[in-house]
């Protein structure tokens, strides 16, 4: 995919508290960057001022606050908007048959709308330019659905198919855009999914009420180690980097083994293997 190159290295990374974000929002700083990050919770907020941050209030369930943040972006970078990252997400666990359609909106909200809506307010400015780079941070099940987090893998497949048909619609604008498929990544995500789980999941008439139960007290304790297969955030944050600096970004880019090991999976085992593997991931 060949595309302009960046002229203002000014970006907005959503998603900033923690995690993938956070680990982003240093290393392009320190690349030279002028980062504007953003989260919804003011201490949140407050520590990435401490850092030395101009950081951005920013509830992606929230359309009023989506558009606010719109403004104060462009009002920052009025000299030019060299890329978006859009990195904040949410991950709702739970059997489908026990989502009700506020979960799934709760779910959407903030993976697709919010985000394609704050992408949207910046489309004009960077065609405009001619110039521009949006990142996408997907999951490596928005190519393989997995039992038990079904809600968190739509989002994810619908993330993948705007983002192709908008890269696809960018062509010829100079304006590129990439998705980032990162895999197990050593954050807080397992332990923030634990919350949603026990606030829009967990039913005493669920069939996997007691697995839930089991299952969000073990996320809650849970903080894997950086290995092999689970890699640590600025692992992430160097593919995000290469997305928005070189001449030649990929489409998409592919983290850790086990995401390799989806796409894989996703594109030459038969189906009917695939559902029997997966199976195997059903609380007993």
């Amino acid at each position: 995919m060949k595309v302009s190159a960046v002229e203002k290295r000014t970006v907005l990374v959503t998603g900033c508290s923690s995690g993938i974000g956070q680990a982003t929002a240093r290393y392009l700083r320190d690349r030279g960057w002028d980062v504007l990050p953003t989260a919804r919770k003011s201490a949140d907020l407050e520590a990435l001022r401490e850092e030395g941050f101009d950081p951005i209030e920013l509830d992606l369930g929230n359309s009023e606050s989506v558009q606010q943040a719109i403004r104060s972006v462009l009002e920052k970078t009025s000299d030019g908007l060299g890329g978006v990252v859009n990195n904040a997400g949410v991950a709702l666990p739970g059997a489908v048959e026990d989502l009700s359609r506020d979960a799934l909106r709760k779910q959407f909200e903030v993976n697709l709308f919010g985000l394609q809506e704050l992408t949207n307010g910046f489309i004009p400015v960077l065609r405009a330019q001619g110039w521009g780079r949006i990142v996408n941070v997907s999951s490596i099940y928005g190519r393989l659905a997995a039992p038990m987090v079904g809600s968190y893998c739509a989002s994810k497949f619908a993330l993948e198919a705007l983002s192709d048909a908008l890269r696809i619609e960018l062509s010829g604008s100079g304006v590129g855009l990439s998705l980032i498929e990162p895999g197990p990544i050593v954050t807080a995500f397992r332990r923030n999914a634990a919350v949603l789980l026990e606030e829009d999941v967990i039913n005493p008439n669920s069939r996997y009420n007691e697995a839930y139960i089991k299952q969000a007290a073990r996320r809650k304790k849970q903080f894997k180690k950086v290995d092999f297969m689970n890699r640590p955030p600025e692992d992430v944050a160097r593919r995000i980097a290469h997305a928005l600096e070189s001449a030649h970004p990929r489409r998409r880019y592919v983290i850790t083994p086990p995401a390799h090991l989806g796409v894989f999976i996703a594109r030459f085992v038969p189906a009917a293997l695939v559902d029997r593997l997966l199976a195997r991931e059903l609380p007993k």
